[in-house]
């Protein structure tokens, strides 16, 4: 049968933008990846020197649709790179003024306001600004990108798979093969996911290029429980650019699930001091608890959720990480609400994932079955997912469904997370013992 992504693999890579514009931040684990175009630290350097170039021509040429419109996606990338929400205003200050000085015939404005509206995670925001640039030039890859990243957070799945194509045609490179390959492992389809990412790797040639092709890969190698594939693709990626974030963090989840905390402590406390996101300091916070440091991961714990009310204030909408920062607190009436906000939003599997969990943290576990179900169905090779679902179908009495979930957790990754991993075995070595 015909593939929508068939024509990915005759497709040779090609220069990667300089801004790649639709990027996801703030979410917790995998996310729809946007690639480096330089090392992190002289990225930065390079996005602070080209916003200082913009303001200055912006001086002298106030009505400079063009540049106001490139201020504000430089604003979104240095937001992207920094982890800093706080660039979010003045992001929008720059675009809303470029489509103030040129309402129509803009459609960079456009890309760059569903930019900001992925990043914020009003996905159907960014949906609908990727649809009005692409009316207005249906040859856009970049709109296509933003439409993709959207699609797919909104559930649309279907929609996502063909804006990525869309883009693969037009313009295809790094930030299309990232798409590419992630749009194949939420179907399952992990090991054409890799080989999208190797040939990426083969025609890389910039270190922070190459450090995103290795962290891509080494995060599918950890998916399937390969501890020592993952081990040496994130090796080589640090050797590459060691300022490239996701290694270290790839480096501690290897290092965690090998049994050695306190090198993952350090890699995940590198990683939290660099880019103080939700995400990072509650992954610290994990760890610091399984290495008995309570204390330590509690304040983790307080950071995270002043990251989240900080990420809120500059506009964005998460009540994902709400929940999960709700179930951290132990208060699982309020995850659940959060959940439940986030899956009206966006049925996501990721979402459906969330909302199951803090039903069954509530004590709601026949409301929380469907969503644990439907997590799986869109996730059908994740780890996690299965697990959570076993330990619903445990609680409702199902031990036969929950004995054939703890299989493929097994089977699929069983050193998923360094505190359900173990928990999960000890489950599936007690029902078979019953057996």
């Amino acid at each position: 049968m015909f593939s929508p992504l068939r024509t990915v693999v005759v497709v040779s890579v090609a220069a990667v933008a300089l801004l790649a514009v639709g990027a996801v931040l703030g979410r917790r684990e995998k996310v729809i990846p946007a690639p480096p175009a330089a090392a992190a630290p002289a990225r930065a350097d390079r996005l602070a020197a080209s916003i200082s170039r913009a303001q200055d021509r912006l001086r002298k040429l106030p009505r400079d649709h063009e540049t106001w419109a490139v201020l504000g996606l430089a604003y979104v990338e240095r937001a992207r790179v920094t982890g800093d929400p706080s660039l979010y205003p003045k992001a929008e200050g720059a675009l809303r003024r470029s489509l103030q000085v040129r309402p129509t015939g803009n459609p960079v404005v456009l890309v760059g306001l569903g930019a900001l509206a992925n990043a914020r995670h009003e996905f159907a925001a960014a949906r609908k600004y990727a649809t009005a640039a692409l009316r207005e030039n249906p040859y856009d890859a970049d709109a296509y990108g933003v439409l993709a990243d959207a699609q797919t957070q909104l559930g649309a799945a279907a929609a996502a798979t063909a804006a990525i194509q869309r883009m693969l045609d037009l313009r295809p490179g790094l930030a299309a093969y990232a798409r590419a390959a992630y749009d194949l492992e939420q179907r399952g389809r992990l090991t054409e996911a890799a080989g999208l990412m190797r040939r990426a790797l083969d025609a890389a040639v910039d270190p922070a290029d190459i450090a995103f092709c290795r962290s891509q890969l080494g995060d599918l190698a950890l998916s399937t429980g390969d501890l020592e594939g993952a081990a040496t693709e994130y090796a080589a990626g640090i050797a590459a650019d060691p300022s490239y974030q996701p290694l270290l963090r790839g480096r501690a989840r290897v290092a965690a699930a090998a049994g050695r905390i306190d090198a993952a402590i350090a890699d995940a406390a590198t990683v939290a001091a660099r880019t103080p996101t939700p995400d990072t300091l509650l992954a610290y916070a994990e760890l610091l608890r399984l290495g008995g440091r309570a204390a330590e991961a509690d304040r983790q714990l307080t950071l995270a959720d002043a990251a989240h009310r900080i990420f809120v204030a500059n506009g964005g909408t998460d009540d994902l990480t709400g929940a999960q920062l709700a179930l951290a607190r132990g208060d699982a009436d309020a995850a659940v609400t959060l959940a439940r906000s986030e899956w009206l939003r966006r049925p996501f599997a990721e979402v459906a994932d969330m909302l199951g969990r803090a039903l069954h943290a509530a004590g709601r576990d026949a409301e929380a079955l469907p969503y644990a179900r439907h997590a799986t169905r869109m996730g059908p090779r994740n780890a996690a997912y299965a697990y959570h679902l076993a330990t619903v179908l445990l609680t409702v009495g199902d031990r036969p469904g929950a004995l054939v979930a703890l299989r493929q957790v097994r089977d699929l990754n069983p050193h998923f997370s360094p505190t359900e991993g173990p928990v999960a075995a000890r489950a599936l070595a007690a029902l078979e013992a019953r057996r």
